[in-house]
């Protein structure tokens, strides 16, 4: 019973910040859903309703994903009933989780006036799975090099933003480039940085960061010439004023 009023708690949170959206006349919510196992099993459709479009939402996907239907088709060819698409069992363990969290968060005692719950978009924050930049281009890399890589943060970048899912700061691809230079990877590195000097070009730091994977590679003069753009931003960057005096020493 505990669980169960978490759960309708949630829902009821979720359908007061989801306004209505309007759907084809061809298909209406049902009077009486069936085969609801986590939200309670008396509600009807109208009810239902809101709380289905929070999660679409707060997931950035449509019905298909956890239900049996195709893209494009009318939602009165969907099967909501059924439980062959597996995300949908998933997406009720989540569901679960998520009412064990916020069970779990009353027995904390608040920083605040306010105490924080969790929702879906908590995480997700408008991803399918709430990964990380770092993990995706991780990912990418692996299965196709850089190039990959750099596709890949490309287009989550176009699709994302300003928005809160992945953080397209320059601490992201800095941390990139660094771990690929301890693996030795130098030219993958350098790809990496140089997009940050692309997608940051007023950074010392991230100049300053560029050359430091040249000079890694043994390119002393490309090293060179990236710690003086360093030094063109910011004339007092130190780490680029060290480096570039020992470099002309030498």
């Amino acid at each position: 019973m505990k669980h169960r009023a978490g759960f309708l708690r949630v829902a009821i949170l979720l359908s007061a910040v989801v306004p209505p959206v309007p759907e084809p006349d061809s298909w209406k919510w049902p009077e009486k859903p069936q085969n609801l196992k986590v939200l309670p099993a008396d509600w009807p459709g109208e009810r239902l309703a809101p709380v289905m479009k929070g999660f679409t939402r707060a997931l950035g996907v449509r019905c298909q994903y956890c239900h049996v239907g195709e893209e494009g088709k009318p939602l009165s060819t969907f099967d909501f009933v059924a439980d062959t698409n597996p995300n949908k069992e998933r997406a009720r363990e989540m569901l679960r989780m998520l009412g064990d969290i916020n069970q779990h968060l009353k027995k904390i005692t608040p920083s605040g006036e306010k105490r924080v719950n969790v929702w879906c978009h908590t995480c997700h924050a408008g991803r399918p799975k709430p990964t990380t930049l770092d993990e995706e281009m991780g990912d990418a890399y692996r299965k196709g090099g850089v190039t990959a890589a750099l596709a890949r943060y490309r287009e989550l970048r176009e699709k994302f933003y300003g928005r809160a899912g992945y953080d397209f700061s320059e601490r992201s691809l800095n941390s990139i480039g660094f771990e690929l230079m301890e693996k030795k990877e130098y030219d993958s590195a350098i790809a990496i940085l140089r997009e940050n000097t692309a997608q940051f070009p007023k950074s010392a730091n991230a100049w300053d960061s560029l050359a430091e994977a040249y000079l890694a590679a043994g390119n002393k003069a490309e090293a060179a010439a990236n710690y003086r753009n360093a030094l063109e931003i910011d004339p007092k960057f130190a780490h680029s004023l060290e480096k570039l005096k020992k470099i002309e020493e030498k």
